[in-house]
């Protein structure tokens, strides 16, 4: 089985009307209902939890871990944030989507800004299967689209990514690389542009197998606390 850990900040659904409309139990809870299969296992954490919910015995038992934040980066403590990235370079996945961009943890893992364009008017996205060989793709078609976003838009200041899974292009004319994958240490790392809370995007199905493919894709290789140096026993010759 592999376990997931979906972290959400959780504040849109309990502040706005609309938002609590479309995801009722929040983001976190959405995402977790989906994910859950014969192979997934989920659990999830917030803001207002404990430690974030993401105490070192939760990270140590969670194979990759989704991130959703939006306005509040900045009330993650750095303790936490250091705690995650640790378990990042030692093999955890991790999965950042939309505007943890701005997380601290994306961005303390990419050692850029992160900065990009952007625009709340409700476009048209049609996302584009640019590496369909890829097993985040498996499952999607050439394109999809979605009808109502947040507008991402390059310049988006992040480090070359090791491969860019989707492209996404808006009806006003912008285009975004909209899933991109990077390794840090042993740990791999998706950045999925879709999902603005304000739109029921975590309710379509495309969305939904990516998010599922890229939890298969970020599941630990290899995890470095589970390494065992063998005892090196000294020869001597004669």
């Amino acid at each position: 089985m592999i376990k997931v850990t979906v972290w959400n900040e959780f504040y849109h659904e309990k502040n706005n009307e609309k938002v609590r409309a479309i995801y009722p139990q929040g983001i976190h809870q959405t995402i977790a209902d989906f994910l859950k299969c014969d192979d997934i296992t989920v659990r999830t954490a917030t803001l207002e939890d404990e430690q974030c919910g993401l105490t070192q015995e939760v990270l140590d038992d969670t194979d990759v871990l989704i991130w959703w934040g939006h306005v509040r980066h900045n009330d993650v403590p750095d303790e936490i944030v250091n705690r995650v990235k640790e378990s990042v370079l030692k093999g955890m996945g991790i999965i950042c989507l939309h505007s943890a961009h701005h997380s601290k943890i994306f961005k303390s893992l990419m050692g850029t800004t992160c900065n990009l364009s952007w625009r709340e008017d409700g476009d048209l996205e049609r996302v584009w299967t640019i590496n369909p060989a890829h097993p985040i793709a498996q499952g999607v078609g050439r394109y999809f689209e979605l009808n109502g976003v947040e507008t991402y838009a390059e310049p988006f200041g992040i480090p070359e990514p090791d491969e860019v899974v989707f492209m996404g292009w808006y009806e006003g004319g912008e285009v975004f690389r909209t899933g991109c994958t990077f390794h840090r240490g042993n740990g791999r790392i998706f950045y999925f542009q879709p999902g603005h809370e304000t739109f029921p995007i975590f309710h379509n199905e495309t969305v939904q197998t990516i998010i599922r493919n890229a939890v298969r894709w970020a599941n630990p290789v290899l995890r470095e606390d589970a390494l065992i140096c063998p005892q090196v026993t000294k020869v001597h010759n004669k």
